[in-house]
């Protein structure tokens, strides 16, 4: 029997989340049943969604319960299949959440491509959810248009880094928003962002204003806080918002820096602008698009990502805390086998 490893909630937190929320547990593997295949996890993605789960109360998902594994995704190997449609050997992705084994029903897992060149990992980032959400956001929501002024927050996260590579390659102009000067020279370096400014600076309000003299056409809503401040104000006529997360307000925190809500609102109305939220869960129909499209300018180099890896499922806890005040550069990751 296999002796494995999880991450589990201890506690729920108050305010921001601290290491004495989670807890480590070891537990004996069970044997799959019928339909089911055993998993041996190597990389582990952590995503923002995942504290809002640890609060206790409705949203769009049950929240995690004290004493149950940490939720999220996973790329695993199979290491025994009682399911006809996979092998020991192959490599999947599954929600087991944050543990070195688990055993899943086949029905809700996804077989790797065999034949795509790109890293296990990137099928949790740049060609994962987060790549997925970039595309549902610039496509369906925000349909970014050649000409077009197009404000990215988080502008080198999971996200923000194919939602803006995106938008350039539809001929849009692009600005990102992003923390500190290394996050922002990669931005425009590598990504091909026409300009970033940084969400710390004081005066970033008016620094969008000259930045898009012209108004906003179109914003992708990652952060809240002092960027949705500094873009609500200068949002063109007509104008679209797709809210995708808003992260700097997860742990209660820089609610100072949050817009009234009459000026939002104001906003809203009197330039007509069209503001949509969306979870990704529910465009899971867009993926197979997605990966026709982007897939291959992700494996010849014309898509670039980053991604930020913590080593050890032990070290995941410290990985999200960090990724949660804005310490990764781009996808956060962590190993936690070996790759087959």
């Amino acid at each position: 029997m296999t002796t494995a490893h999880r991450i589990v909630l201890a506690s729920r937190p108050k305010g921001a989340p601290t290491a004495d929320n989670f807890r480590h547990e070891s537990f004996d593997l069970p044997a799959p049943g019928a339909g089911e295949v055993a998993l041996r996890t190597v990389w582990l993605s952590l995503d923002p969604y995942m504290r809002g789960r640890m609060n206790d109360g409705p949203s769009y998902a049950a929240a995690t319960g004290i004493g149950e594994v940490m939720t999220g995704e996973v790329v695993a190997e199979v290491t025994e299949s009682h399911d006809d449609a996979f092998k020991p050997g192959d490599l999947v992705q599954a929600r087991i959440g944050w543990a070195s084994h688990g055993v899943s029903a086949g029905a809700d897992l996804r077989k790797l491509p065999t034949d795509n060149p790109a890293p296990l990992q990137s099928y949790l980032g740049i060609l994962g959810m987060p790549g997925l959400t970039a595309f549902v956001g610039v496509n369906d929501l925000l349909e970014v248009q050649s000409g077009q002024t197009v404000v990215i927050s988080a502008a080198t996260g999971a996200v923000g880094t194919m939602a803006g590579q995106l938008a350039k390659a539809k001929g849009a102009r692009v600005i990102g928003v992003a923390g500190g000067p290394e996050k922002c020279d990669f931005a425009v370096k590598e990504l091909g962002f026409d300009l970033c400014l940084d969400h710390r600076s004081p005066a970033l309000r008016d620094e969008m204003a000259m930045a898009a003299p012209d108004g906003i056409d179109r914003y992708f809503e990652n952060v809240g806080g002092s960027t949705l401040s500094a873009v609500i104000g200068n949002m063109a006529e007509f104008g679209r918002i797709a809210v995708c997360g808003m992260v700097a307000w997860y742990n209660g925190k820089n609610t100072d820096t949050a817009p009234p809500l009459p000026v939002v609102w104001r906003n809203v109305l009197t330039k007509r602008l069209r503001v949509e939220g969306f979870l990704i869960f529910d465009r899971y129909d867009r993926l197979d698009a997605f990966l026709s499209e982007v897939g291959p300018m992700v494996a010849d180099g014309t898509i670039k990502y980053r991604e930020t890896v913590m080593d050890g499922l032990d070290n995941a806890p410290d990985a999200f805390l960090s990724m949660l005040e804005g310490g990764n550069f781009g996808k956060q990751l962590v190993r936690v086998g070996d790759d087959p």
